[in-house]
């Protein structure tokens, strides 16, 4: 379901986050850092929360070195839309469900023509009874079972207490979600292979296991379109962001061994002191979404925020890049240097010449990533996010020489 006018491919990823045996503090329990410039507990020896007084993990997987698109690289999973993910015959399995609104999705708050086009799109014009919404969430779960061996279902004993719910309008999914047995694991890795062969496998599956993918406990948290002249103009993704918080570590995680080679469950802050340490490397989308993570100690907490913010909607972020000889920037929307109409221009990148103090002095406001390298970058923010969004945690500086430049 790509259209052919656009010059990059259409793809979804889940933030998939899941508890852990650690308890946390009562007084952890309730508390959310704000959206403003409060932070976290900060630990002795870094600028980032104490990663202890987390009770959640969130999965990444290592990209291939020979991939084509950012090797090496840790990622949420996910990955390309295919065309069986807006298939008639999802039409059919999800009979239950198909005269509720969205089936069963409901509606988000913000204006149809405010909406990013990967969600704007009128997919029944283009020849689909699948609902965008629903096709990008099948595209994420199929996605996340291929790669990491994670499978978001929901059974038919499941889907009629579901149902139930819906109609009734008590449906709100307060509960974490948890991983449904279907069958031994000789069979889930059989089928697995299948998927991974032909993504329409992942439609006979869900038909002879009585299941269906679990688009309910994914939330839209994001959407971001991948900036020109990093990856090449062919190596272009428009891809939709989910939340999924998980009662448990699912106990089977395993990379596929083709575009993923390894997997990691860690806390945020461990993920993104690993990323500082020079040991894992993250993309800009990545360090954003585990900063804002950052402000949520407890997974209840954030399973909370991201089931409630779902429905107010999302922008689409397409950074734009202003480079100098020691730092880039990735200028956001809502920044006064991001160009008008910025997520129009295909091919902008800017350039200048000014210190980053030079920069920032008389810009209020600021919605940026700043990197000095691969491994050294802060977010500089102070807009006030749209759709009921959460900034990230900014406590950090950057350094060049002896000047401090955040």
């Amino acid at each position: 379901m790509n259209t052919a006018l656009r010059h990059w491919k259409e793809a979804a990823t889940v933030i998939l986050a899941a508890g852990t045996r650690h308890k946390l503090p009562v007084d952890s329990l309730t508390r959310c850092v704000d959206k403003g410039t409060s932070a976290p507990v900060i630990s002795e020896h870094s600028n980032l929360p104490d990663r202890s007084v987390f009770d959640y993990e969130v999965l990444l997987l290592k990209r291939s070195g020979t991939s084509g698109f950012m090797p090496n690289a840790y990622v949420f999973p996910g990955g390309l839309l295919d065309p069986s993910d807006f298939s008639s015959e999802w039409f059919d399995l999800f009979q239950s469900f198909r005269r509720s609104p969205n089936f069963g999705l409901g509606f988000v708050k913000q204006p149809p023509e405010t909406r990013p086009p990967i969600f704007a799109t009128d997919r029944k014009k283009l020849g689909s009874l699948v609902p965008g919404d629903v096709a990008f969430r099948i595209c994420a779960v199929r996605e996340t079972f291929e790669e990491s061996g994670v499978l978001l279902v929901v059974s038919k004993g499941e889907e009629s207490t579901l149902f139930n719910s819906i109609e009734n309008n008590r449906y709100s999914q307060p509960e974490l979600t948890r991983i449904t047995d279907l069958c031994d694991m000789s069979e889930l890795a059989k089928w697995r292979v299948l998927v991974n062969e032909k993504p329409s496998n992942f439609i006979r599956m869900c038909r002879e296991l009585e299941c269906l993918p679990n688009i309910w406990a994914l939330h839209e948290w994001g959407n971001w379109l991948t900036p020109t002249g990093v990856y090449g103009k062919q190596r272009r993704y428009d891809t939709a962001f989910y939340m999924c918080c998980l009662q448990e570590t699912p106990p089977h995680t395993l990379q596929d061994e083709k575009e993923i080679v390894h997997f990691k469950w860690s806390t945020p802050p461990e993920i993104l002191h690993s990323y500082q340490a020079r040991e894992m490397w993250i993309a800009p989308p990545q360090f954003y979404d585990l900063s804002r993570m950052c402000r949520f100690p407890s997974l209840q907490n954030l399973h909370s925020f991201s089931r409630q913010r779902a429905s107010e909607g999302c922008e689409q972020w397409l950074p734009v890049r202003m480079v100098s000889d020691s730092y880039y920037i990735s200028l956001l929307p809502g920044d006064e240097m991001y160009p008008e109409e910025g997520s129009c221009q295909m091919d902008v990148t800017l350039k200048t010449d000014q210190s980053l103090n030079e920069l920032h002095q008389g810009c209020s406001a600021l919605h940026r990533i700043v990197a000095l390298d691969p491994y050294t970058a802060a977010a500089v923010i102070t807009i006030t996010p749209k759709y009921n969004q959460l900034l990230p945690f900014t406590r950090s500086s950057l350094r060049t020489g002896t000047s401090s430049q955040l």
